[in-house]
């Protein structure tokens, strides 16, 4: 484990993920260090929605996050721009369908 991965304590980093009321996603708001899982939602739950603000929370060991490098962006994302069936431009989206 990295330094940065790893407090002085000891305790590993954690990326907490919150899903707004509002929303459909959850979505990265913060990092944290705990010494374990229920730790980590305490904190992040008292750290991320003392406004009452979220209805869901995620929290991931950032050393378990796999993650493509900017390096990586054009090689990595290439295959997908020869595949035009997978995008919206064959049909019309109703103007009452929400969130497509």
């Amino acid at each position: 484990m990295s330094e940065i991965q790893e407090s002085r304590a000891g305790w590993p980093l954690y990326e907490v993920f919150v899903r707004g009321k509002r929303g459909l996603n959850h979505v990265h708001v913060g990092s944290l260090h705990a010494a374990d899982d229920r730790m980590a939602l305490t904190h992040a739950r008292d750290l991320y929605t003392r406004r009452n603000e979220g209805v869901s929370i995620w929290v991931v060991r950032s050393a378990h996050i796999a993650a493509s490098t900017r390096d990586e962006k054009d090689p990595f994302f290439e295959p997908s721009a020869d595949k035009v069936y997978r995008h919206p431009t064959f049909y019309d989206i109703p103007d009452d369908v929400p969130h497509i």
